[in-house]
Protein backbone atom coordinates (compact mmCIF):
# COMPACT_ATOMS: atom_id res chain seq x y z
CA UNK A 1 0.00 0.00 0.00
CA UNK A 2 1.12 3.27 -0.87
CA UNK A 3 2.02 5.57 2.46
CA UNK A 4 3.06 8.70 0.62
CA UNK A 5 6.52 8.75 3.15
CA UNK A 6 9.51 8.13 0.01
CA UNK A 7 11.80 11.32 0.28
CA UNK A 8 9.45 12.74 2.98
CA UNK A 9 12.16 13.91 5.84
CA UNK A 10 11.22 12.95 8.98
CA UNK A 11 12.79 14.22 12.02
CA UNK A 12 12.53 11.03 15.44
CA UNK A 13 13.51 12.10 18.74
CA UNK A 14 15.06 9.02 20.53
CA UNK A 15 16.16 7.29 17.82
CA UNK A 16 19.18 5.43 19.57
CA UNK A 17 16.40 3.83 21.79
CA UNK A 18 14.24 0.56 20.81
CA UNK A 19 11.19 1.90 19.31
CA UNK A 20 13.69 4.75 18.09
CA UNK A 21 15.59 2.15 15.92
CA UNK A 22 12.15 1.04 15.05
CA UNK A 23 11.16 3.83 13.79
CA UNK A 24 13.95 4.81 11.70
CA UNK A 25 13.91 1.19 10.28
CA UNK A 26 10.61 1.69 9.48
CA UNK A 27 10.62 4.70 7.54
CA UNK A 28 13.46 4.07 5.82
CA UNK A 29 11.72 1.01 4.47
CA UNK A 30 9.42 3.89 2.95
CA UNK A 31 11.84 6.02 1.52
CA UNK A 32 11.66 8.52 3.84
CA UNK A 33 14.81 10.66 4.40
CA UNK A 34 15.86 10.53 8.56
CA UNK A 35 16.77 12.94 10.96
CA UNK A 36 18.08 11.07 14.07
CA UNK A 37 18.68 12.83 17.06
CA UNK A 38 20.60 10.72 19.84
CA UNK A 39 22.40 12.30 23.08
CA UNK A 40 23.93 9.73 25.78
CA UNK A 41 23.75 6.68 22.87
CA UNK A 42 24.95 8.97 20.19
CA UNK A 43 28.01 7.14 18.80
CA UNK A 44 25.74 3.88 18.98
CA UNK A 45 23.51 5.82 17.09
CA UNK A 46 25.76 6.35 14.14
CA UNK A 47 26.84 3.54 13.96
CA UNK A 48 23.44 2.05 13.61
CA UNK A 49 22.86 4.41 11.00
CA UNK A 50 26.18 3.16 9.00
CA UNK A 51 25.48 -0.77 9.70
CA UNK A 52 21.74 0.07 7.64
CA UNK A 53 23.87 1.91 4.73
CA UNK A 54 21.96 4.80 5.39
CA UNK A 55 25.05 7.42 4.27
CA UNK A 56 23.40 9.82 2.16
CA UNK A 57 19.82 9.00 3.68
CA UNK A 58 20.28 9.83 7.20
CA UNK A 59 21.62 12.90 9.37
CA UNK A 60 22.57 11.67 12.59
CA UNK A 61 22.85 15.10 14.98
CA UNK A 62 23.57 15.00 19.30
CA UNK A 63 21.55 17.15 21.04
CA UNK A 64 19.16 17.22 24.52
CA UNK A 65 15.80 17.70 23.90
CA UNK A 66 15.36 19.09 27.36
CA UNK A 67 17.92 22.14 25.88
CA UNK A 68 15.42 24.26 23.63
CA UNK A 69 18.22 26.19 22.20
CA UNK A 70 20.16 23.56 20.83
CA UNK A 71 17.26 21.59 19.86
CA UNK A 72 16.34 24.85 18.06
CA UNK A 73 19.72 24.90 16.55
CA UNK A 74 19.33 21.44 15.19
CA UNK A 75 16.22 21.15 13.76
CA UNK A 76 17.01 24.32 11.59
CA UNK A 77 20.79 22.72 10.80
CA UNK A 78 18.28 19.67 9.30
CA UNK A 79 16.06 21.84 7.90
CA UNK A 80 18.96 23.38 5.96
CA UNK A 81 20.38 20.19 5.00
CA UNK A 82 17.50 18.18 3.33
CA UNK A 83 15.61 21.85 2.38
CA UNK A 84 12.66 20.92 4.67
CA UNK A 85 11.22 18.94 7.72
CA UNK A 86 7.85 17.41 6.58
CA UNK A 87 7.22 14.72 9.77
CA UNK A 88 8.58 14.46 13.80
CA UNK A 89 8.15 11.85 16.05
CA UNK A 90 8.44 13.46 19.52
CA UNK A 91 10.16 10.07 21.32
CA UNK A 92 12.56 10.96 23.74
CA UNK A 93 12.07 10.10 26.98
CA UNK A 94 13.23 8.44 30.24
CA UNK A 95 12.02 6.04 32.88
CA UNK A 96 13.75 6.60 35.68
CA UNK A 97 14.77 4.04 38.09
CA UNK A 98 14.06 2.64 40.90
CA UNK A 99 10.81 2.85 42.24
CA UNK A 100 9.64 5.54 44.38
CA UNK A 101 5.92 6.64 45.77
CA UNK A 102 5.81 10.80 44.39
CA UNK A 103 5.78 11.42 48.63
CA UNK A 104 9.81 10.49 48.80
CA UNK A 105 10.55 11.45 45.24
CA UNK A 106 12.78 14.19 45.30
CA UNK A 107 12.65 17.38 43.34
CA UNK A 108 15.42 16.89 41.24
CA UNK A 109 14.18 13.13 39.78
CA UNK A 110 10.44 15.15 38.85
CA UNK A 111 12.14 17.97 37.37
CA UNK A 112 14.40 15.97 34.90
CA UNK A 113 12.17 13.67 33.97
CA UNK A 114 9.46 16.59 33.24
CA UNK A 115 12.47 18.42 31.18
CA UNK A 116 13.46 15.61 29.55
CA UNK A 117 10.08 13.65 28.53
CA UNK A 118 7.27 16.64 28.65
CA UNK A 119 9.26 19.93 27.76
CA UNK A 120 11.75 17.81 25.68
CA UNK A 121 8.51 17.26 23.27
CA UNK A 122 7.23 20.70 23.74
CA UNK A 123 10.61 22.22 22.62
CA UNK A 124 10.92 19.77 19.61
CA UNK A 125 7.29 20.68 18.81
CA UNK A 126 8.41 24.38 18.58
CA UNK A 127 11.50 23.81 16.88
CA UNK A 128 9.67 21.64 13.96
CA UNK A 129 6.77 24.13 13.71
CA UNK A 130 9.10 27.13 13.44
CA UNK A 131 10.67 25.52 10.83
CA UNK A 132 7.38 24.58 8.78
CA UNK A 133 6.30 27.86 9.64
CA UNK A 134 9.55 29.44 7.75
CA UNK A 135 9.25 26.96 4.87
CA UNK A 136 5.95 26.88 4.63
CA UNK A 137 3.11 23.96 3.36
CA UNK A 138 4.67 21.69 0.80
CA UNK A 139 3.30 22.42 -2.86
CA UNK A 140 1.69 19.02 -3.41
CA UNK A 141 -1.01 19.10 -0.59
CA UNK A 142 0.59 16.35 1.64
CA UNK A 143 0.25 17.75 4.69
CA UNK A 144 3.01 18.37 7.52
CA UNK A 145 2.90 15.30 10.29
CA UNK A 146 3.43 15.26 14.22
CA UNK A 147 3.39 12.28 16.42
CA UNK A 148 4.26 11.77 19.78
CA UNK A 149 4.51 8.56 21.56
CA UNK A 150 2.78 8.59 24.83
CA UNK A 151 2.31 6.03 26.96
CA UNK A 152 -0.72 3.15 28.86
CA UNK A 153 1.48 5.06 32.39
CA UNK A 154 -0.23 8.54 30.95
CA UNK A 155 -3.81 6.82 30.39
CA UNK A 156 -3.74 4.77 33.55
CA UNK A 157 -1.21 5.87 35.86
CA UNK A 158 1.98 4.10 36.65
CA UNK A 159 2.35 3.26 40.45
CA UNK A 160 5.72 4.46 41.59
CA UNK A 161 6.31 6.28 38.41
CA UNK A 162 3.85 9.37 39.14
CA UNK A 163 6.85 11.76 37.35
CA UNK A 164 6.91 9.31 33.85
CA UNK A 165 3.05 8.79 33.96
CA UNK A 166 2.60 12.84 34.50
CA UNK A 167 4.22 13.76 31.31
CA UNK A 168 3.04 11.36 29.07
CA UNK A 169 -0.43 12.66 30.19
CA UNK A 170 0.69 16.17 29.31
CA UNK A 171 0.99 15.45 25.94
CA UNK A 172 -2.74 14.47 25.87
CA UNK A 173 -3.28 18.34 26.09
CA UNK A 174 -0.78 19.15 23.15
CA UNK A 175 -2.47 16.91 20.64
CA UNK A 176 -5.71 18.10 21.74
CA UNK A 177 -4.42 22.00 21.67
CA UNK A 178 -1.96 21.44 18.36
CA UNK A 179 -4.09 19.99 16.23
CA UNK A 180 -5.82 23.46 16.05
CA UNK A 181 -2.56 25.42 15.75
CA UNK A 182 -1.00 23.50 13.03
CA UNK A 183 -3.52 24.46 10.03
CA UNK A 184 -2.73 27.87 10.84
CA UNK A 185 0.38 26.89 9.33
CA UNK A 186 -0.26 24.36 6.92
CA UNK A 187 -3.95 23.71 6.36
CA UNK A 188 -3.67 20.04 5.72
CA UNK A 189 -1.40 19.60 8.95
CA UNK A 190 -1.89 16.53 11.91
CA UNK A 191 -1.01 16.27 14.99
CA UNK A 192 -1.87 12.95 16.82
CA UNK A 193 -0.05 10.55 19.30
CA UNK A 194 0.54 6.93 19.92
CA UNK A 195 0.45 5.58 23.30
CA UNK A 196 2.44 2.20 23.50
CA UNK A 197 1.79 -0.10 26.47
CA UNK A 198 4.51 -2.64 27.90
CA UNK A 199 6.88 -2.94 24.75
CA UNK A 200 10.37 -5.03 24.49
CA UNK A 201 12.52 -2.35 24.76
CA UNK A 202 15.83 -1.97 26.27
CA UNK A 203 14.24 0.75 28.46
CA UNK A 204 11.19 -1.89 29.34
CA UNK A 205 13.74 -4.91 30.17
CA UNK A 206 14.35 -4.48 33.82
CA UNK A 207 10.54 -4.34 34.98
CA UNK A 208 10.09 -7.39 32.57
CA UNK A 209 13.02 -9.49 33.87
CA UNK A 210 11.69 -11.46 36.71
CA UNK A 211 8.79 -13.96 36.08
CA UNK A 212 5.84 -12.03 38.77
CA UNK A 213 6.81 -8.45 36.69
CA UNK A 214 6.04 -10.05 33.86
CA UNK A 215 2.64 -12.30 35.18
CA UNK A 216 1.83 -8.60 36.88
CA UNK A 217 1.66 -7.23 33.09
CA UNK A 218 0.37 -9.88 31.51
CA UNK A 219 -3.00 -9.95 33.88
CA UNK A 220 -3.99 -6.93 32.21
CA UNK A 221 -3.40 -7.55 28.12
CA UNK A 222 -6.36 -9.75 26.66
CA UNK A 223 -3.93 -11.32 23.83
CA UNK A 224 -0.83 -13.24 26.13
CA UNK A 225 2.15 -11.46 24.35
CA UNK A 226 3.97 -7.85 24.72
CA UNK A 227 4.70 -5.38 22.08
CA UNK A 228 6.97 -5.11 20.03
CA UNK A 229 9.15 -1.81 19.10
CA UNK A 230 8.10 -2.92 15.51
CA UNK A 231 4.54 -2.52 16.28
CA UNK A 232 4.69 0.80 17.73
CA UNK A 233 6.88 2.02 14.54
CA UNK A 234 4.22 0.71 11.97
CA UNK A 235 1.68 2.62 13.67
CA UNK A 236 3.37 5.88 14.01
CA UNK A 237 4.24 5.89 9.86
CA UNK A 238 0.53 5.32 9.23
CA UNK A 239 -0.26 8.22 11.15
CA UNK A 240 3.00 10.16 9.38
CA UNK A 241 0.94 8.79 6.22
CA UNK A 242 -0.24 11.96 4.22
CA UNK A 243 -2.02 8.55 1.93
CA UNK A 244 -3.11 6.56 5.03
CA UNK A 245 -4.31 9.16 7.77
CA UNK A 246 -4.86 12.58 5.90
CA UNK A 247 -8.02 12.62 7.51
CA UNK A 248 -6.84 11.85 10.51
CA UNK A 249 -5.97 14.54 13.29
CA UNK A 250 -6.32 14.84 17.36
CA UNK A 251 -6.42 11.34 17.84
CA UNK A 252 -4.83 9.38 20.81
CA UNK A 253 -3.82 5.58 19.68
CA UNK A 254 -3.24 3.32 22.18
CA UNK A 255 -1.21 0.23 20.92
CA UNK A 256 -1.12 -1.76 23.82
CA UNK A 257 -3.01 -5.37 22.74
CA UNK A 258 -6.66 -4.29 24.28
CA UNK A 259 -4.96 -3.23 27.88
CA UNK A 260 -7.92 -1.31 30.38
CA UNK A 261 -5.90 -0.82 32.68
CA UNK A 262 -7.43 -4.06 35.07
CA UNK A 263 -6.75 -7.35 35.72
CA UNK A 264 -8.63 -10.15 33.46
CA UNK A 265 -6.11 -13.17 33.93
CA UNK A 266 -5.26 -15.22 37.86
CA UNK A 267 -1.22 -15.31 37.63
CA UNK A 268 -1.69 -19.13 38.03
CA UNK A 269 -3.44 -19.04 34.70
CA UNK A 270 -0.17 -16.73 32.84
CA UNK A 271 2.65 -19.10 30.86
CA UNK A 272 5.48 -16.93 31.32
CA UNK A 273 7.41 -19.53 29.57
CA UNK A 274 5.34 -19.07 26.33
CA UNK A 275 5.62 -15.25 26.18
CA UNK A 276 9.36 -15.67 26.27
CA UNK A 277 9.50 -17.84 23.65
CA UNK A 278 7.65 -15.68 21.44
CA UNK A 279 9.59 -12.67 22.41
CA UNK A 280 13.00 -14.69 21.50
CA UNK A 281 11.31 -16.15 18.44
CA UNK A 282 10.70 -12.03 16.82
CA UNK A 283 13.73 -10.64 17.73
Amino acid sequence: METGLRDKVVLITGASGGIGNALARVFADEGAMLVLQGRSQFEALQAFAAEQGWHDRALCLQFDVADREATFEAVRRAAVHFGRIDCCVANAGVWPEPDIPLYAMSEERVRSTVDTNLLGAVWTTQAFLDQLAENGPRDDGDGASLVFIGSTAGRFGERDHADYSMTKAGMSGLVRTLKNEIVRIDPYGRVNMVEPGWTVTPMARTALADDQGLKRVLQTLPMPQLGRAVDIARTVAVLCSPKLSRHTSGEILTVSGGMEGRVLWERDAIDTDAVRRRIRDES
